[in-house]
């Protein structure tokens, strides 16, 4: 195997002993491979590899892989899930190609991609610790968004987090889950590369997951 792919095997496992330990179905737990700032050989090699889902945080750089990365011959192409803070501006030119949006946490950014991306699958974003740098709609507004981001025709399936870095995110990932079920969304998109597998435990559905994957790279934050 690959690096990349000997990489996927490894999380793949991972994953699937931590749902086995907290009583869940490993099928139930998706993985979205965070290709940002790798280049598109690696995103290639996780494809031959089996990976279907990957994630990107930049509009510009997503567009670029989509253009460079065939469907690969016979088999399904790759799903391209948006998972960074976006700008309204940047919408057009991937409302194409992004599968689910991650990120969704205005109204008025949810209108662009109503428009650009009618009927679109898309996340809340939900700042679970109130931290003023990081993207995210509060925990008491999560409701009235995704009231208006069905009222914009969008289908919002879930909810999304990254936690402080600092501390035990169990906590965090606990409190969306449980703003999850009072909203009655199945899809909790939480936990990356140093603490998917807490997230498991506490109920994630879809975990993103790069430097385990890719390994390290220059920017901070990979996942």
């Amino acid at each position: 195997m690959t690096g990349v792919a000997a990489r996927l095997a490894e999380v793949r496992e991972r994953i699937a002993a931590a749902a086995r330990a907290a009583g869940r179905d490993p099928a139930d737990v998706a993985l979205v491979a965070v290709s940002k700032e790798v280049g598109a050989d690696a995103v290639v090699e996780a494809l031959a590899a089996g990976q279907r889902d990957f994630g990107e945080n930049r509009a510009q750089e997503l567009a670029a892989k989509v253009a460079a990365i065939p469907a690969p011959r016979g088999e399904e192409a790759p799903v391209w899930h948006f998972i960074g803070r976006l700008q309204r501006n940047k919408v057009h030119a991937i409302a194409g190609a992004v599968s689910l949006w991650h990120s969704i946490d205005r109204a008025d950014l949810g209108e662009t991609v109503a428009r650009h991306a009618p009927g679109a699958r898309v996340l809340v974003q939900v700042n679970v610790a109130d931290e003023p740098q990081k993207g995210g709609c509060p925990p008491a507004e999560a409701g009235a968004l995704a009231d208006a981001l069905r009222a914009l025709g969008l289908s919002v399936e879930g909810l999304m987090t990254v936690p402080p870095l600092a501390g035990d995110p169990r906590p965090w990932f606990a409190a969306l889950r449980d703003l999850a079920d009072r909203l009655g969304l199945a899809t909790l998109s939480m936990g990356m590369s140093g603490d998917f597998e807490h997230a498991i435990a506490e109920g994630a559905t879809i975990v993103r997951v790069g430097t385990s994957v890719f390994g390290p790279r220059a920017g901070a934050g990979a996942g």
